[in-house]
């Protein structure tokens, strides 16, 4: 029977799930996509999620219980329509099917479940639901693939069958005789690390994301000035990255206490010949070559002092960001990143 791939997509508000896909399909593979967050969702879900929040909170005070978006016949009715031999999940299961009764269903079809962990992190500040997602959910898959060797190796000291697999991102041309509109361009929701950091370059820092209002009593009114409090995708980001002569990094202080860093902006950035500047981390050094393909900082005064440095020095900036987007070229498009992949799920076999 030849192999067929069902990608279910968790975090679908962004490219990353479909360009993967789309990458494994053009290796051959059948494939299928969908969004979960797109398949019919149970009527009056806040209100029924709601109650059973409080009834699970009176049998197990220190427990966590999410119920999922999705009624279960959907999935069923998907697989007996589609018939996959193997599925990837992208992100996370729970918020939209029970993870055991997926399990069950697999193991009765003989189908192989996947996990491309991209979000685990963002999860380390809810401790209870943490703790359900490391023993509710990893736990049903054949194998982890994470974006953090920090977390694969953690996983593995839970006895889980994880593999470290970077990011990836679309191949991009270079567009000649750019035209820099901004100095320095930071795309991401606030949290007080970011703003702490900010603060430093406020002079020249542009920023877009979410949440940033909640958090003016925090910042100068200097930086206020430079929040554009509204997040960007796709085409309109891809056009303020370019336009920006150093692209900043900053990981959220749930990954940064973790002490890695290598999220999807690096490998977007980078697609399009972008100079990038991030937070350092050891993963960084495992991928890049730092100071030739891609730049970090250690801290307030290095993030100000490379900032001024990198504005001041055009030629050596350009530089680093062409050597970038050649180790991009190399190791890091969606179609190599795949290939990896789906030799790992043995899809090629």
């Amino acid at each position: 029977m030849s192999n067929k791939l069902l990608v279910l997509d968790g975090i679908g508000g962004i490219d990353l799930g479909r360009n993967l896909a789309t990458s494994i399909r053009s290796q051959g593979i059948l494939t299928e996509y969908r969004d979960m967050a797109e398949m019919p969702k149970i009527t009056m879900y806040k209100p029924r999620s709601a109650i059973a929040k409080i009834r699970n909170k009176q049998n197990d005070k220190d427990g966590f219980y999410c119920l999922p978006k999705c009624h279960f016949d959907n999935f069923e009715k998907l697989i007996s329509e589609l018939k996959p031999n193997k599925i990837l999940i992208i992100g996370f299961l729970y918020k939209f099917f029970e993870p055991q009764k997926v399990k069950k269903l697999a193991d009765e079809m003989g189908i192989e479940v996947y996990l491309y962990d991209t979000d685990s992190c963002n999860l380390y500040s809810s401790r209870r639901e943490f703790i359900f997602f490391i023993e509710e959910e990893l736990k049903i898959y054949n194998a982890i693939f994470s974006f953090s060797r920090v977390v694969t190796e953690f996983f593995k000291r839970k006895k889980l069958n994880a593999y470290f697999c970077p990011f990836g991102d679309n191949q991009k041309n270079i567009l000649p005789n750019r035209v820099f509109e901004t100095d320095v361009i930071f795309v991401g929701s606030a949290d007080l690390r970011r703003i702490f950091l900010l603060e430093n370059i406020v002079e020249q820092v542009t920023i877009y994301g979410n949440r940033w209002q909640r958090q003016w009593p925090l910042m100068s009114e200097k930086l206020q000035q430079r929040v554009i409090d509204k997040p960007i995708w796709g085409e309109q980001l891809q056009t303020k990255l370019r336009a920006s002569k150093i692209v900043l990094n900053i990981t959220r202080i749930p990954f940064y206490g973790a002490e890695t860093g290598i999220n999807h902006r690096i490998f977007e950035a980078m697609s399009m010949g972008c100079f990038v500047l991030t937070d350092h981390c050891d993963e960084i050094a495992e991928l890049f070559e730092i100071g030739q393909e891609i730049e970090t900082f250690k801290g307030m005064d290095e993030l100000k002092q490379k900032v001024e440095y990198y504005l001041q020095h055009d030629e050596q900036r350009q530089q680093i960001a062409e050597r970038g987007y050649q180790r991009f070229l190399k190791d890091y498009t969606w179609q190599i990143r795949s290939l990896d992949l789906v030799n790992k799920m043995g899809l090629l076999n």
